[in-house]
């Protein structure tokens, strides 16, 4: 959570904005009154101009500050484990952003594995998208449906399971399972 930095200071001072009669000693406050009120709401405004001032680094997985980095994998629809180190989290949020580019395609599936165990995957679906030169021709693949996903030995099953079951077309079912050595 962002909050008071100490010494950080205003690039806009609300006195400036002040119409001229407020600016002067008043009869009824003592003098400093205002300036002393003003100073206040400049510490407590400034962190907040700085956030919105540096907004796009927020938005950057390299950049962003560390507690500020489950929000942004939220954004992305990705959960990030408490236990990870910041560089791991930050590397699964980056790789979570090209995932939802490709999301429900073989490419997005691998993606998804790479950024949720850091492994490459190998996938293999039994549909296909093909063309006949003859009119009626055989349709490519099987009828149902079927998604295989093989991940070296030793890999997280249900990590790898979760990451692929959010990064495939919803109607499809899935199998996850190690690679023979």
């Amino acid at each position: 959570m962002r909050g008071a930095i100490e010494g950080l200071g205003t690039p806009f001072p609300l006195r400036g904005g002040l119409p001229e009669v407020l600016r002067k000693p008043d009869v009824l406050l003592e003098p400093g009154v205002i300036d002393g009120m003003l100073a206040a709401f400049d510490d407590v405004l400034a962190p907040i101009l700085a956030t919105l001032d540096n907004f796009d680094a927020y938005l950057d997985p390299a950049l962003t500050p560390v507690d500020f980095l489950p929000w942004l994998a939220g954004w992305l629809a990705v959960g990030i484990d408490g236990g990870w180190s910041p560089e791991w989290s930050r590397t699964v949020v980056a790789a979570a952003a090209e995932a939802r580019r490709w999301r429900g395609t073989l490419r997005g599936i691998v993606a998804a594995v790479r950024a949720a165990a850091g492994v490459e995957a190998e996938v293999f679906d039994n549909g296909g998208v093909s063309f006949s030169p003859r009119p009626h021709g055989a349709l490519p693949g099987r009828p149902e449906p079927l998604l295989v996903v093989r991940v070296p030995p030793g890999t997280d099953l249900a990590a790898v399971g979760a990451a692929v079951a959010s990064a495939k077309p919803a109607h499809v079912p899935h199998r996850v399972e190690h690679l023979r050595s």
